[in-house]
Protein backbone atom coordinates (compact mmCIF):
# COMPACT_ATOMS: atom_id res chain seq x y z
CA UNK A 1 0.00 0.00 0.00
CA UNK A 2 2.78 2.61 1.14
CA UNK A 3 4.86 1.31 -2.49
CA UNK A 4 1.46 2.13 -4.08
CA UNK A 5 0.50 5.69 -2.86
CA UNK A 6 4.24 7.03 -3.19
CA UNK A 7 3.83 5.71 -6.64
CA UNK A 8 1.10 7.59 -7.01
CA UNK A 9 2.27 11.15 -5.83
CA UNK A 10 5.25 10.49 -8.00
CA UNK A 11 3.35 10.13 -11.49
CA UNK A 12 1.27 13.24 -10.22
CA UNK A 13 4.60 15.02 -10.06
CA UNK A 14 5.58 13.76 -13.64
CA UNK A 15 2.41 14.86 -15.28
CA UNK A 16 2.47 18.30 -13.78
CA UNK A 17 6.47 18.00 -14.79
CA UNK A 18 4.65 17.48 -18.53
CA UNK A 19 2.40 20.54 -18.03
CA UNK A 20 4.98 22.74 -17.32
CA UNK A 21 7.43 21.61 -20.51
CA UNK A 22 3.96 22.83 -22.49
CA UNK A 23 3.61 26.06 -20.34
CA UNK A 24 7.10 26.81 -21.02
CA UNK A 25 6.97 25.79 -24.52
CA UNK A 26 3.66 28.18 -24.95
CA UNK A 27 5.44 30.76 -23.05
CA UNK A 28 8.52 30.73 -25.29
CA UNK A 29 7.14 30.31 -28.10
CA UNK A 30 4.31 33.17 -28.02
CA UNK A 31 7.07 35.88 -26.65
CA UNK A 32 9.88 35.81 -28.79
CA UNK A 33 10.17 37.48 -32.22
CA UNK A 34 9.35 35.15 -35.28
CA UNK A 35 11.86 36.89 -37.05
CA UNK A 36 14.65 36.43 -34.68
CA UNK A 37 13.55 32.61 -33.54
CA UNK A 38 16.36 30.45 -32.28
CA UNK A 39 16.63 26.51 -31.65
CA UNK A 40 19.38 26.56 -29.24
CA UNK A 41 17.76 29.72 -27.36
CA UNK A 42 14.51 28.35 -27.22
CA UNK A 43 15.57 25.08 -25.97
CA UNK A 44 17.73 26.61 -23.05
CA UNK A 45 14.66 28.79 -22.05
CA UNK A 46 12.37 25.65 -22.35
CA UNK A 47 14.65 23.65 -20.36
CA UNK A 48 15.49 26.36 -17.64
CA UNK A 49 11.90 27.62 -17.12
CA UNK A 50 11.04 23.45 -16.71
CA UNK A 51 13.51 23.48 -14.40
CA UNK A 52 12.71 26.26 -12.00
CA UNK A 53 9.24 25.24 -12.24
CA UNK A 54 9.67 21.49 -11.30
CA UNK A 55 11.41 22.99 -8.22
CA UNK A 56 8.60 25.07 -7.32
CA UNK A 57 6.55 22.30 -8.22
CA UNK A 58 8.34 19.30 -5.44
CA UNK A 59 7.38 20.89 -2.37
CA UNK A 60 3.79 19.55 -2.40
CA UNK A 61 5.53 15.88 -3.17
CA UNK A 62 7.61 16.54 -0.53
CA UNK A 63 4.98 17.83 1.96
CA UNK A 64 2.57 14.75 0.46
CA UNK A 65 5.50 11.66 0.68
CA UNK A 66 6.42 12.68 4.26
CA UNK A 67 2.99 12.94 5.42
CA UNK A 68 2.40 9.57 4.22
CA UNK A 69 4.39 7.96 7.06
CA UNK A 70 1.81 9.44 9.85
CA UNK A 71 -2.10 9.36 10.80
CA UNK A 72 -3.57 12.32 11.01
CA UNK A 73 -6.45 11.34 12.56
CA UNK A 74 -4.52 8.93 15.72
CA UNK A 75 -0.93 11.03 15.93
CA UNK A 76 0.71 8.39 15.40
CA UNK A 77 3.44 7.00 12.72
CA UNK A 78 1.70 4.23 10.38
CA UNK A 79 2.92 0.35 10.97
CA UNK A 80 5.21 0.41 7.70
CA UNK A 81 6.58 3.87 8.72
CA UNK A 82 9.54 2.44 10.12
CA UNK A 83 12.61 5.07 10.96
CA UNK A 84 14.58 3.10 8.11
CA UNK A 85 12.06 3.53 5.27
CA UNK A 86 11.03 7.32 6.92
CA UNK A 87 14.78 8.26 6.15
CA UNK A 88 14.84 6.75 2.71
CA UNK A 89 12.31 9.34 1.77
CA UNK A 90 13.99 11.87 3.00
CA UNK A 91 17.20 10.30 1.73
CA UNK A 92 15.32 10.47 -1.88
CA UNK A 93 13.69 13.98 -1.63
CA UNK A 94 17.09 14.99 -0.65
CA UNK A 95 18.45 13.88 -3.53
CA UNK A 96 15.94 15.29 -5.88
CA UNK A 97 15.97 18.64 -3.82
CA UNK A 98 19.66 18.81 -4.28
CA UNK A 99 19.93 18.18 -8.32
CA UNK A 100 17.32 20.95 -9.29
CA UNK A 101 18.71 23.18 -7.03
CA UNK A 102 22.40 22.36 -8.74
CA UNK A 103 20.68 22.41 -11.97
CA UNK A 104 19.06 25.85 -11.69
CA UNK A 105 22.15 27.60 -10.55
CA UNK A 106 24.61 25.97 -13.38
CA UNK A 107 21.51 27.44 -15.73
CA UNK A 108 21.48 30.49 -14.43
CA UNK A 109 24.93 31.24 -13.94
CA UNK A 110 26.62 29.19 -16.40
CA UNK A 111 24.49 27.92 -19.45
CA UNK A 112 22.21 30.84 -20.19
CA UNK A 113 24.74 33.01 -20.34
CA UNK A 114 27.07 30.79 -22.72
CA UNK A 115 23.63 30.86 -24.83
CA UNK A 116 23.50 34.51 -25.25
CA UNK A 117 27.26 34.96 -25.77
CA UNK A 118 26.89 31.61 -28.36
CA UNK A 119 24.02 33.73 -29.84
CA UNK A 120 26.15 36.96 -29.84
CA UNK A 121 29.19 35.25 -31.92
CA UNK A 122 26.92 34.77 -34.80
CA UNK A 123 27.59 36.30 -38.03
CA UNK A 124 25.42 35.47 -40.72
CA UNK A 125 28.42 36.98 -43.31
CA UNK A 126 30.77 34.84 -41.79
CA UNK A 127 28.61 31.99 -41.48
CA UNK A 128 28.07 32.17 -45.24
CA UNK A 129 31.05 32.41 -46.30
CA UNK A 130 32.61 29.34 -44.11
CA UNK A 131 34.60 31.77 -42.27
CA UNK A 132 32.96 31.19 -38.99
CA UNK A 133 32.94 27.69 -37.90
CA UNK A 134 31.16 25.77 -34.81
CA UNK A 135 34.30 25.62 -33.16
CA UNK A 136 35.60 29.52 -33.53
CA UNK A 137 32.11 30.12 -32.73
CA UNK A 138 32.21 27.79 -29.48
CA UNK A 139 35.28 29.46 -28.48
CA UNK A 140 34.29 33.03 -28.77
CA UNK A 141 31.60 32.47 -26.58
CA UNK A 142 33.51 30.25 -23.93
CA UNK A 143 35.90 33.04 -23.64
CA UNK A 144 33.16 35.34 -22.27
CA UNK A 145 31.76 32.54 -20.30
CA UNK A 146 35.29 32.03 -18.41
CA UNK A 147 34.16 35.19 -15.88
CA UNK A 148 30.86 33.18 -14.85
CA UNK A 149 32.58 29.82 -14.06
CA UNK A 150 35.10 32.05 -11.98
CA UNK A 151 32.26 33.46 -10.20
CA UNK A 152 30.72 30.13 -9.56
CA UNK A 153 33.91 28.39 -8.20
CA UNK A 154 34.49 31.43 -5.91
CA UNK A 155 30.64 30.69 -4.70
CA UNK A 156 31.05 27.13 -3.80
CA UNK A 157 34.53 27.70 -2.29
CA UNK A 158 33.13 30.42 -0.09
CA UNK A 159 30.28 28.68 0.98
CA UNK A 160 32.41 25.81 1.39
CA UNK A 161 34.41 27.46 3.87
CA UNK A 162 32.51 30.24 5.15
CA UNK A 163 31.89 29.99 8.66
CA UNK A 164 28.10 29.80 9.67
CA UNK A 165 25.86 30.61 12.88
CA UNK A 166 28.61 31.38 14.98
CA UNK A 167 26.02 32.69 18.04
CA UNK A 168 24.82 28.89 19.20
CA UNK A 169 23.86 29.87 22.62
CA UNK A 170 20.20 30.33 22.31
CA UNK A 171 17.61 27.82 23.99
CA UNK A 172 15.91 27.77 20.37
CA UNK A 173 19.55 25.69 19.20
CA UNK A 174 19.09 22.88 21.96
CA UNK A 175 15.19 21.54 20.27
CA UNK A 176 15.46 18.71 17.65
CA UNK A 177 14.66 20.44 14.76
CA UNK A 178 17.17 22.96 14.96
CA UNK A 179 19.87 20.20 15.77
CA UNK A 180 19.22 18.46 12.76
CA UNK A 181 19.01 21.20 10.18
CA UNK A 182 22.88 22.37 11.88
CA UNK A 183 23.99 18.75 10.91
CA UNK A 184 25.07 19.03 7.61
CA UNK A 185 28.66 18.43 5.99
CA UNK A 186 31.22 20.85 3.72
CA UNK A 187 29.58 20.03 0.55
CA UNK A 188 26.04 20.43 1.71
CA UNK A 189 26.72 23.80 3.24
CA UNK A 190 28.50 25.15 0.12
CA UNK A 191 25.13 24.24 -1.94
CA UNK A 192 23.17 26.36 0.67
CA UNK A 193 25.39 29.49 0.82
CA UNK A 194 25.22 29.66 -3.34
CA UNK A 195 21.65 29.53 -2.97
CA UNK A 196 21.11 31.39 -0.18
CA UNK A 197 22.79 34.22 -2.43
CA UNK A 198 21.10 33.46 -4.97
CA UNK A 199 17.63 33.54 -3.42
CA UNK A 200 18.73 37.33 -1.72
CA UNK A 201 19.64 38.55 -5.30
CA UNK A 202 16.35 37.08 -6.33
CA UNK A 203 13.96 38.96 -3.71
CA UNK A 204 15.72 42.17 -4.48
CA UNK A 205 14.22 41.37 -8.01
CA UNK A 206 11.05 39.98 -6.88
CA UNK A 207 9.67 42.94 -4.95
CA UNK A 208 9.99 45.18 -7.63
CA UNK A 209 8.69 43.04 -10.68
CA UNK A 210 6.64 40.14 -9.00
CA UNK A 211 4.62 42.60 -6.76
CA UNK A 212 3.88 44.94 -9.23
CA UNK A 213 2.85 42.02 -12.23
CA UNK A 214 0.83 40.31 -8.66
CA UNK A 215 -1.42 43.60 -8.15
CA UNK A 216 -1.30 43.92 -12.32
CA UNK A 217 -2.01 40.48 -14.02
CA UNK A 218 -6.07 40.37 -12.80
CA UNK A 219 -6.17 44.36 -14.12
CA UNK A 220 -4.56 42.95 -17.05
CA UNK A 221 -6.79 40.15 -17.55
CA UNK A 222 -10.09 42.66 -17.37
CA UNK A 223 -8.61 45.36 -19.40
CA UNK A 224 -7.55 43.08 -22.32
CA UNK A 225 -11.05 42.92 -23.43
CA UNK A 226 -11.80 45.94 -25.35
CA UNK A 227 -14.24 48.66 -23.88
CA UNK A 228 -15.84 49.07 -27.38
CA UNK A 229 -17.05 46.26 -29.76
CA UNK A 230 -15.77 45.67 -33.49
CA UNK A 231 -18.71 46.64 -35.00
CA UNK A 232 -18.77 50.04 -33.45
CA UNK A 233 -15.40 50.54 -34.01
CA UNK A 234 -15.57 50.10 -37.39
CA UNK A 235 -18.48 52.35 -37.46
CA UNK A 236 -17.32 55.02 -35.24
CA UNK A 237 -13.70 55.00 -37.09
CA UNK A 238 -15.71 55.26 -40.79
CA UNK A 239 -17.62 58.19 -39.27
CA UNK A 240 -14.81 60.17 -37.89
CA UNK A 241 -12.09 59.30 -41.45
CA UNK A 242 -15.07 60.69 -43.67
CA UNK A 243 -15.10 63.96 -41.63
CA UNK A 244 -11.56 63.93 -41.58
CA UNK A 245 -10.89 63.92 -45.33
CA UNK A 246 -13.85 66.18 -45.56
CA UNK A 247 -12.34 68.71 -43.83
CA UNK A 248 -9.28 67.76 -45.46
CA UNK A 249 -11.01 69.09 -48.85
CA UNK A 250 -12.66 72.21 -47.31
CA UNK A 251 -9.00 73.59 -46.24
CA UNK A 252 -7.62 72.68 -49.41
CA UNK A 253 -10.65 73.95 -51.67
CA UNK A 254 -9.70 77.46 -49.27
CA UNK A 255 -6.25 77.14 -50.42
CA UNK A 256 -7.05 76.41 -54.17
CA UNK A 257 -9.11 79.52 -54.04
CA UNK A 258 -6.30 82.49 -52.46
CA UNK A 259 -3.34 83.24 -54.42
CA UNK A 260 -1.29 82.78 -50.96
CA UNK A 261 -2.35 80.07 -49.96
CA UNK A 262 -3.42 78.69 -46.48
CA UNK A 263 -2.25 80.96 -43.17
CA UNK A 264 -0.16 79.57 -40.30
CA UNK A 265 -3.16 78.30 -38.54
CA UNK A 266 -4.72 76.91 -41.06
CA UNK A 267 -1.72 75.01 -42.15
CA UNK A 268 -1.34 73.38 -38.69
CA UNK A 269 -4.50 72.35 -39.00
CA UNK A 270 -4.04 70.81 -41.99
CA UNK A 271 -1.03 68.93 -40.86
CA UNK A 272 -2.72 67.61 -37.75
CA UNK A 273 -5.56 66.48 -39.64
CA UNK A 274 -3.02 64.25 -42.24
CA UNK A 275 -1.41 62.66 -38.99
CA UNK A 276 -4.73 61.63 -37.92
CA UNK A 277 -5.76 60.52 -40.98
CA UNK A 278 -3.16 57.68 -41.13
CA UNK A 279 -4.24 56.67 -37.60
CA UNK A 280 -7.85 56.48 -38.74
CA UNK A 281 -6.81 54.31 -41.37
CA UNK A 282 -4.68 52.03 -39.46
CA UNK A 283 -7.26 51.76 -36.75
CA UNK A 284 -9.59 50.68 -39.45
CA UNK A 285 -7.67 48.07 -40.74
CA UNK A 286 -7.43 46.73 -37.03
CA UNK A 287 -10.96 46.88 -36.67
CA UNK A 288 -11.37 45.39 -39.99
CA UNK A 289 -8.91 42.28 -38.88
CA UNK A 290 -10.43 42.32 -35.31
CA UNK A 291 -14.59 42.07 -36.71
CA UNK A 292 -12.93 38.99 -39.45
CA UNK A 293 -13.42 41.01 -42.57
CA UNK A 294 -11.98 39.22 -45.47
CA UNK A 295 -11.38 36.43 -43.28
CA UNK A 296 -12.57 32.92 -44.16
CA UNK A 297 -15.96 31.08 -41.96
CA UNK A 298 -13.13 29.22 -39.64
CA UNK A 299 -11.80 32.35 -38.89
CA UNK A 300 -15.02 34.24 -38.19
CA UNK A 301 -16.44 31.26 -35.54
CA UNK A 302 -13.38 31.31 -34.04
CA UNK A 303 -13.59 35.15 -33.15
CA UNK A 304 -17.32 34.45 -32.34
CA UNK A 305 -16.57 31.79 -30.00
CA UNK A 306 -13.65 33.92 -28.22
CA UNK A 307 -16.36 36.81 -27.73
CA UNK A 308 -18.32 33.99 -26.29
CA UNK A 309 -15.93 32.98 -23.98
CA UNK A 310 -14.51 36.52 -22.90
CA UNK A 311 -16.87 37.05 -20.09
CA UNK A 312 -15.31 34.20 -18.23
CA UNK A 313 -11.72 36.24 -18.39
CA UNK A 314 -13.45 39.36 -17.40
CA UNK A 315 -14.76 37.32 -14.12
CA UNK A 316 -11.12 35.27 -13.85
CA UNK A 317 -9.39 38.67 -13.53
CA UNK A 318 -11.64 39.36 -10.95
CA UNK A 319 -11.57 35.97 -9.45
CA UNK A 320 -7.14 36.93 -9.36
CA UNK A 321 -7.76 39.87 -7.76
CA UNK A 322 -9.07 38.42 -5.10
CA UNK A 323 -6.78 35.69 -4.66
CA UNK A 324 -4.15 38.11 -5.13
CA UNK A 325 -6.13 39.85 -1.83
CA UNK A 326 -6.28 36.81 -0.30
CA UNK A 327 -2.73 36.04 -0.66
CA UNK A 328 -1.23 39.52 0.40
CA UNK A 329 -3.64 39.15 3.87
CA UNK A 330 -2.07 35.65 4.55
CA UNK A 331 1.35 37.25 3.76
CA UNK A 332 1.11 39.76 6.40
CA UNK A 333 -0.09 37.53 9.29
CA UNK A 334 2.48 35.59 8.67
CA UNK A 335 4.95 38.60 8.67
CA UNK A 336 3.69 39.98 11.91
CA UNK A 337 3.42 36.90 13.43
CA UNK A 338 7.01 35.86 12.83
CA UNK A 339 7.93 39.23 13.31
CA UNK A 340 6.50 39.11 17.04
CA UNK A 341 6.71 35.07 18.09
CA UNK A 342 9.91 34.19 16.22
CA UNK A 343 11.69 32.28 18.50
CA UNK A 344 15.18 33.53 17.98
CA UNK A 345 14.23 36.66 15.78
CA UNK A 346 17.35 37.62 13.48
CA UNK A 347 19.64 35.41 14.98
CA UNK A 348 18.13 32.60 12.83
CA UNK A 349 16.25 34.35 10.04
CA UNK A 350 13.12 34.89 12.20
CA UNK A 351 12.35 30.85 11.61
CA UNK A 352 8.38 30.77 13.31
CA UNK A 353 8.41 28.31 15.87
CA UNK A 354 4.44 27.55 15.34
CA UNK A 355 1.36 29.10 14.00
CA UNK A 356 0.11 31.81 16.54
CA UNK A 357 -1.70 33.83 14.52
CA UNK A 358 -4.76 32.37 11.99
CA UNK A 359 -3.00 32.60 8.43
CA UNK A 360 -6.44 31.59 5.84
CA UNK A 361 -4.33 30.18 2.86
CA UNK A 362 -2.18 27.93 5.07
CA UNK A 363 -5.43 26.65 6.83
CA UNK A 364 -6.81 26.15 3.33
CA UNK A 365 -3.18 24.18 2.43
CA UNK A 366 -3.39 22.12 5.50
CA UNK A 367 -7.06 20.91 5.49
CA UNK A 368 -6.91 20.03 1.34
CA UNK A 369 -3.32 18.24 1.73
CA UNK A 370 -4.99 15.32 3.72
CA UNK A 371 -6.55 14.43 0.30
CA UNK A 372 -3.88 14.46 -1.90
CA UNK A 373 -3.76 16.37 -4.72
CA UNK A 374 -6.29 18.78 -3.92
CA UNK A 375 -3.93 20.35 -2.01
CA UNK A 376 -1.25 20.08 -5.37
CA UNK A 377 -3.90 21.91 -7.90
CA UNK A 378 -4.00 24.87 -5.44
CA UNK A 379 -0.21 24.58 -4.90
CA UNK A 380 0.28 24.50 -8.55
CA UNK A 381 -2.44 27.43 -9.32
CA UNK A 382 -0.42 30.23 -7.04
CA UNK A 383 2.73 28.99 -8.44
CA UNK A 384 1.55 29.77 -12.35
CA UNK A 385 0.29 33.32 -10.47
CA UNK A 386 3.11 34.26 -8.83
CA UNK A 387 5.44 33.11 -12.38
CA UNK A 388 2.95 35.08 -14.84
CA UNK A 389 3.17 37.59 -12.23
CA UNK A 390 6.76 38.22 -12.63
CA UNK A 391 6.47 37.78 -16.62
CA UNK A 392 3.51 40.85 -16.47
CA UNK A 393 6.17 42.90 -13.93
CA UNK A 394 9.10 42.77 -16.41
CA UNK A 395 7.01 43.29 -19.59
CA UNK A 396 5.26 46.57 -17.62
CA UNK A 397 8.52 47.45 -16.72
CA UNK A 398 11.32 46.02 -18.87
CA UNK A 399 14.35 44.46 -17.86
CA UNK A 400 16.17 48.02 -16.54
CA UNK A 401 19.90 48.89 -15.29
CA UNK A 402 18.83 51.16 -12.87
CA UNK A 403 16.88 53.78 -14.93
CA UNK A 404 17.84 52.53 -18.20
CA UNK A 405 15.87 50.62 -20.09
CA UNK A 406 18.22 47.17 -21.40
CA UNK A 407 15.60 44.90 -22.87
CA UNK A 408 11.99 44.93 -23.31
CA UNK A 409 9.35 41.52 -22.94
CA UNK A 410 6.40 42.15 -25.28
CA UNK A 411 4.30 39.33 -26.58
CA UNK A 412 6.00 38.07 -30.34
CA UNK A 413 8.24 40.86 -30.37
CA UNK A 414 10.86 39.53 -27.61
CA UNK A 415 14.35 39.18 -29.07
CA UNK A 416 16.97 36.08 -28.24
CA UNK A 417 19.02 38.33 -25.85
CA UNK A 418 16.07 39.79 -24.15
CA UNK A 419 14.09 36.18 -23.60
CA UNK A 420 17.73 34.47 -22.23
CA UNK A 421 17.87 37.85 -20.30
CA UNK A 422 14.37 37.29 -18.52
CA UNK A 423 14.72 33.62 -18.13
CA UNK A 424 17.58 34.07 -15.80
CA UNK A 425 15.53 37.00 -14.07
CA UNK A 426 12.29 34.49 -13.77
CA UNK A 427 15.23 31.93 -12.28
CA UNK A 428 15.92 34.36 -9.46
CA UNK A 429 12.52 35.33 -8.89
CA UNK A 430 11.33 31.70 -8.79
CA UNK A 431 13.98 30.52 -6.05
CA UNK A 432 12.77 34.04 -4.12
CA UNK A 433 9.14 33.06 -4.66
CA UNK A 434 10.04 29.20 -3.26
CA UNK A 435 10.86 31.03 0.06
CA UNK A 436 7.90 33.11 0.18
CA UNK A 437 5.56 30.50 -0.31
CA UNK A 438 7.62 28.35 2.11
CA UNK A 439 7.97 30.72 5.14
CA UNK A 440 5.55 33.39 4.55
CA UNK A 441 2.08 32.48 2.66
CA UNK A 442 2.15 29.19 4.10
CA UNK A 443 4.33 27.85 6.72
CA UNK A 444 2.77 25.04 8.64
CA UNK A 445 1.38 23.41 4.82
CA UNK A 446 5.12 23.77 4.13
CA UNK A 447 7.07 22.27 7.54
CA UNK A 448 4.52 19.76 8.14
CA UNK A 449 1.86 19.41 5.87
CA UNK A 450 -1.47 18.17 8.33
CA UNK A 451 1.00 15.54 10.31
CA UNK A 452 -0.23 15.60 13.92
CA UNK A 453 1.15 13.68 17.15
CA UNK A 454 -0.35 12.48 20.34
CA UNK A 455 0.57 14.56 23.13
CA UNK A 456 0.69 11.74 25.33
CA UNK A 457 3.71 10.78 27.78
CA UNK A 458 5.38 7.36 26.17
CA UNK A 459 6.27 4.25 28.61
CA UNK A 460 9.70 3.94 26.08
CA UNK A 461 11.23 6.10 24.13
CA UNK A 462 11.12 4.23 20.90
CA UNK A 463 6.99 3.50 21.66
CA UNK A 464 4.52 5.16 19.30
CA UNK A 465 1.72 7.43 21.48
CA UNK A 466 -1.78 6.05 21.22
CA UNK A 467 -4.74 8.61 21.25
CA UNK A 468 -6.98 6.12 20.04
CA UNK A 469 -9.06 6.26 23.51
CA UNK A 470 -8.29 10.17 24.57
CA UNK A 471 -7.64 12.22 21.82
CA UNK A 472 -4.86 14.62 22.40
CA UNK A 473 -4.02 15.59 18.79
CA UNK A 474 -0.94 18.67 18.71
CA UNK A 475 -0.20 19.72 15.12
CA UNK A 476 3.79 19.02 14.44
CA UNK A 477 5.51 22.30 14.65
CA UNK A 478 9.48 22.97 15.24
CA UNK A 479 9.63 23.99 18.46
CA UNK A 480 7.43 20.42 19.52
CA UNK A 481 10.21 19.38 21.33
CA UNK A 482 8.84 16.04 23.37
CA UNK A 483 9.26 12.41 22.74
CA UNK A 484 6.12 11.97 20.77
CA UNK A 485 6.70 14.61 18.68
CA UNK A 486 10.37 13.16 18.07
CA UNK A 487 9.06 9.75 16.98
CA UNK A 488 6.27 10.83 14.51
CA UNK A 489 6.43 14.22 13.30
CA UNK A 490 9.15 14.26 9.86
CA UNK A 491 9.55 17.94 8.70
CA UNK A 492 9.36 18.36 5.11
CA UNK A 493 13.11 18.61 2.69
CA UNK A 494 12.63 21.32 1.09
CA UNK A 495 11.23 23.70 4.42
CA UNK A 496 14.78 21.90 6.14
CA UNK A 497 16.70 22.68 3.29
CA UNK A 498 15.09 26.83 3.50
CA UNK A 499 15.53 26.83 7.26
CA UNK A 500 19.02 25.32 6.79
CA UNK A 501 19.73 28.73 5.10
CA UNK A 502 18.34 30.71 6.94
CA UNK A 503 19.66 29.51 10.60
CA UNK A 504 23.26 29.28 8.93
CA UNK A 505 23.07 32.02 7.25
CA UNK A 506 20.76 34.63 9.83
CA UNK A 507 21.98 37.40 7.04
CA UNK A 508 20.29 35.98 4.02
CA UNK A 509 16.93 35.25 6.45
CA UNK A 510 16.58 38.79 8.10
CA UNK A 511 16.68 40.34 4.40
CA UNK A 512 14.50 37.68 2.81
CA UNK A 513 12.10 38.00 6.00
CA UNK A 514 12.19 42.27 5.49
CA UNK A 515 11.97 42.33 1.93
CA UNK A 516 8.78 40.52 1.94
CA UNK A 517 7.15 43.48 3.71
CA UNK A 518 8.58 45.78 0.71
CA UNK A 519 6.66 43.70 -1.44
CA UNK A 520 3.26 43.64 0.09
CA UNK A 521 4.15 47.34 -0.15
CA UNK A 522 4.70 48.04 -3.95
CA UNK A 523 1.84 45.45 -4.59
CA UNK A 524 -0.54 47.74 -2.24
CA UNK A 525 0.68 50.52 -3.91
CA UNK A 526 0.26 49.19 -7.41
CA UNK A 527 -3.14 47.93 -6.79
CA UNK A 528 -4.68 50.92 -5.46
CA UNK A 529 -2.62 53.13 -8.66
CA UNK A 530 -3.93 50.33 -10.78
CA UNK A 531 -7.75 50.76 -9.86
CA UNK A 532 -7.81 54.19 -11.61
CA UNK A 533 -5.22 54.58 -13.17
CA UNK A 534 -3.65 50.72 -15.25
CA UNK A 535 -0.18 51.49 -17.01
CA UNK A 536 -0.07 50.36 -20.07
CA UNK A 537 1.25 46.52 -20.82
CA UNK A 538 2.79 46.21 -23.99
CA UNK A 539 1.45 42.74 -24.36
CA UNK A 540 -2.14 43.47 -24.12
CA UNK A 541 -1.66 46.39 -26.66
CA UNK A 542 -3.44 46.15 -29.89
CA UNK A 543 -1.21 49.70 -31.28
CA UNK A 544 1.78 49.19 -29.16
CA UNK A 545 4.35 50.52 -32.16
CA UNK A 546 1.41 52.75 -33.68
CA UNK A 547 0.75 55.63 -30.71
CA UNK A 548 0.29 56.20 -27.36
CA UNK A 549 -2.67 55.15 -26.07
CA UNK A 550 -5.45 57.13 -23.75
CA UNK A 551 -5.50 55.55 -19.87
CA UNK A 552 -8.63 55.04 -18.30
CA UNK A 553 -9.49 54.18 -14.98
CA UNK A 554 -10.17 50.15 -14.77
CA UNK A 555 -13.62 51.35 -12.50
CA UNK A 556 -14.62 53.29 -15.26
CA UNK A 557 -14.81 50.69 -17.91
CA UNK A 558 -15.85 47.41 -16.68
CA UNK A 559 -19.23 47.66 -17.94
CA UNK A 560 -18.48 49.15 -21.38
CA UNK A 561 -16.46 45.82 -21.83
CA UNK A 562 -19.94 43.84 -21.11
CA UNK A 563 -21.44 45.68 -23.22
CA UNK A 564 -18.84 45.28 -26.43
CA UNK A 565 -18.45 41.70 -25.31
CA UNK A 566 -22.07 41.26 -26.38
CA UNK A 567 -21.75 43.05 -29.80
CA UNK A 568 -19.03 41.20 -30.90
CA UNK A 569 -21.35 38.61 -30.50
CA UNK A 570 -24.09 39.72 -32.08
CA UNK A 571 -22.40 41.75 -35.05
CA UNK A 572 -24.12 44.71 -34.29
CA UNK A 573 -22.76 48.09 -33.81
CA UNK A 574 -24.44 50.28 -30.73
CA UNK A 575 -24.72 54.59 -31.45
CA UNK A 576 -23.02 55.98 -29.44
CA UNK A 577 -23.80 59.30 -31.09
CA UNK A 578 -20.28 60.30 -31.64
CA UNK A 579 -20.45 61.40 -34.92
CA UNK A 580 -17.46 63.47 -34.66
CA UNK A 581 -13.65 62.33 -33.76
CA UNK A 582 -14.16 61.85 -30.19
CA UNK A 583 -15.56 57.88 -30.57
CA UNK A 584 -12.62 57.24 -32.80
CA UNK A 585 -10.45 58.62 -29.77
CA UNK A 586 -12.18 56.55 -27.45
CA UNK A 587 -11.86 53.35 -29.76
CA UNK A 588 -8.51 53.91 -29.28
CA UNK A 589 -8.66 52.38 -25.54
CA UNK A 590 -10.12 49.01 -26.91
Amino acid sequence: MALIQSTLIWVVYAVVIALVVAVASIFVYLYQSPRERSATVSIVCIFTLTSLLATLLLLPVDIALVSSTTSSKLGRRKDWATDARVDNIVYTLKIVYYALYSLDAVLCLLVVPFTYFWYEEYDEVAAEEGTQTIGSRFLGAFKYTVAFIALVVILFLVGFFVPVARDRNGAHYGLEYFKRILEENHSERALTFAVGLLITIGTLIYILYTAAGFALLPVALIKSAPAISAPTLTANTASALEQNRERQRQLEGRSAGSSEGLNAKDRRELDALVREERTLVRRERLAAEASGEHSNWLVKTWMKIEAVFRPLKLLGGFVLMIFALLVWVSMLLTGIDKAKNSVCKAHCGYVLGHINIFNPLNWVFVKSSKIFPIDYVIFLILVLFFFFSSVVGMAAIGIRFLWLRLFQIRNGHTSPQALLMGTVMLTLMALAINYALAMVVAPQYAHFGPQTYCDKPLKHPTDQPDCSEHRKLRPCSETADSQAAKNVCTASVGSSFLDTITVNYSFFGAVDFWAQFVFLAVYLIVFIVSLFRVPKLDQFEAEADAEEEEEEGLLASTGRRFGATWQDITGRAKNYGASNGQGARHSDTA
